[in-house]
C-alpha cells in the first residue's frame, strides 16, 4: 500500500505446490514461512485455507507474527468456512438455504480462529463467498440475513456470483447492515454477475478470478464416481496490461468511496496471482515494486516494473 492510498493488494492464499520455484525459492520452507515471505511484497493476503478447514488459533497467531515481522502495515482478510456458504454436495447439487448444512460446532470453531487474528488487530475483513448457484430468492435472502447476524462481530464482505443479486434492493440491504459488496471479475457465462463498482460499507472489496472460459465449469470424475471441479485449471489465467488497466479504473472509483479497499488476485495457478497483484500495485502507486527474483525469472515482464530483485531471506 503506497503512501496516501487506502488500497491493499494481495493474493488469495499462499499454500500452492506450483508456487515452489516460481513465487518462492525452492529452499523457502526450510528457511522462512510463506506468509513472512509474501508480506515483504504485499500488504494483505486473503486466507484461503479457512474456507476448507477452520483456522486453528495457534496458526492464526503464528501467521500474524510472521507477517508483522517484515511488514508492520500488513492486514489479513479471511474466507468464511464453506460449511456456511456451500452445500456439502455442491459438485452434484445446487447451493441454497435448504442445502447448506453446517455442523453444530462449525460456528464456534470458525470464530475461535478468526478471533485469534482479530485480537491481533490484523483481520481486515471476513469474506462470505457463495457460489453462482446461490440465487436471489426469499429463502436465500433470509438465510443470508441470519448468517450476517451470526458473524457481524467481524467486518463482513459478501460475494455473490449470480446476477440476480445485482440490484438496488441488495445494495440497500448491504448498506443497512454495514456489509461490503464484493466486486468480482469472472468468466461471464450464463447468469454470472459482471464487473461492478459497488461500495456498501467502509470496505471496498475486489476479487479477480481470471477469465479462463474453457476451464471454468470443466469437471473431471473422481475415483468414487462423483464429479469434482478442476480447481487449479480454472484459475490458470494471466490478466493482460489492458485488462488490469480497466480494473484499475474500477478500483480507483471504489477506493474513492471507501475507507479501505482490498484487491485480491485469485488467479493463483503457477503464481499468476502474484504477477498480476504486483502489476496492479505498480499501476496504482506509480512506483517500482519489489518482486521475487524467482517470479521475475518466470515472468520476465516484471523486470519492467520491479525494483532491484530482493531474493535474500530474512
Amino acid at each position: 500500500m503506497g503512501e496516501g492510498t487506502n488500497i491493499r493488494i494481495g493474493p488469495a492464499g499462499w499454500a500452492y505446490k506450483d508456487w515452489e520455484g516460481v513465487v518462492y525459492p525452492g529452499s523457502l520452507k526450510r528457511e522462512q514461512h510463506p506468509v513472512e515471505y509474501l508480506a515483504r511484497y504485499f500488504d494483505t493476503i486473503e486466507i484461503n485455507s479457512s474456507f476448507y478447514g477452520h483456522i486453528k488459533p495457534e496458526h492464526g497467531l503464528l501467521w500474524c507474527r510472521k507477517a508483522r515481522n517484515v511488514n508492520r502495515n500488513f492486514i489479513f482478510t479471511a474466507k468464511l468456512n464453506r460449511a456456511f456458504t456451500h452445500s456439502p454436495m455442491a459438485v452434484v447439487e445446487s447451493t441454497s438455504a435448504s442445502t447448506i448444512r453446517p455442523h453444530d460446532d462449525d460456528e464456534q470453531l470458525a470464530k475461535q480462529g478468526l478471533d485469534a487474528i482479530a485480537g491481533e488487530e490484523m483481520l481486515g475483513a471476513l469474506l462470505v463467498q457463495f457460489p453462482i448457484s446461490f440465487k436471489n430468492s426469499n429463502e436465500n435472502r433470509d438465510y443470508l440475513d441470519t448468517l450476517v447476524q451470526r458473524f457481524r462481530a467481524y467486518p463482513l464482505v459478501v460475494e455473490v456470483r449470480h446476477a440476480s443479486w445485482n440490484n438496488e434492493g441488495t445494495l440497500k440491504y448491504f448498506a443497512r447492515q454495514d456489509v461490503a459488496f464484493c466486486n468480482i471479475d469472472q468468466p461471464l457465462l450464463g447468469n454470472a454477475i459482471g464487473p461492478t463498482e459497488h461500495v456498501t460499507s467502509g470496505i471496498g472489496y475486489v476479487r479477480l478470478h481470471g477469465r479462463n472460459y474453457n476451464e471454468w465449469f470443466a469437471e473431471r470424475t473422481s475415483e468414487d464416481g462423483l464429479k469434482t471441479e478442476r480447481r487449479d485449471a480454472r484459475y490458470n489465467y494471466l490478466y493482460s496490461a489492458s485488462e488490469l488497466q480497466d480494473w484499475k479504473r474500477h478500483i480507483d472509483r471504489i477506493a474513492a468511496k471507501s475507507q479501505v479497499t482490498f484487491v485480491v488476485t485469485n488467479n493463483h495457478f503457477e503464481g499468476k496471482a502474484a504477477v498480476n497483484g504486483l502489476q496492479l500495485k505498480h499501476m496504482i502507486d506509480s512506483i517500482p515494486v519489489k518482486a521475487p527474483e524467482t517470479l521475475i525469472k518466470r515472468y520476465p515482464d516484471l523486470e519492467l516494473i520491479a525494483e532491484a530483485a530482493v531474493d535474500r531471506l530474512f
